[in-house]
């Protein structure tokens, strides 16, 4: 009966190796996925706080004044007098 206890003995020795290293090995796994994970979620609040810059100079950009003042400007633009207006009849 002893060949059988070694033999044993040796699967559960092997056993406790292999459960072991799978431990090892997961537990490497779970922190590399949650340094990325910390990484992409550093990364998201950047590009959500660039939307956010983005959106107020998109809205600062396109406020009326604004476009008034570069029509007027860069344009050349102006508000037509009474005789430069022409009125175009429906039909």
């Amino acid at each position: 009966m002893k060949p059988k206890r070694g033999l044993m003995l040796a699967g559960l020795w092997l056993g406790v190796i292999a459960s072991a290293l799978a431990v090892v090995h997961t537990t490497h796994r779970s922190r590399t996925l949650t340094a990325a994970l910390v990484d992409a979620q550093k990364e998201r609040d950047e590009l959500r706080f660039e939307q956010e810059r983005l959106l107020l100079e998109k809205g600062a950009w396109s406020a009326y004044g604004r476009i008034e003042q570069v029509a007027r400007k860069k344009l050349n633009m102006h508000m037509p007098d009474s005789d430069e207006r022409v009125l175009v009849p429906e039909q």
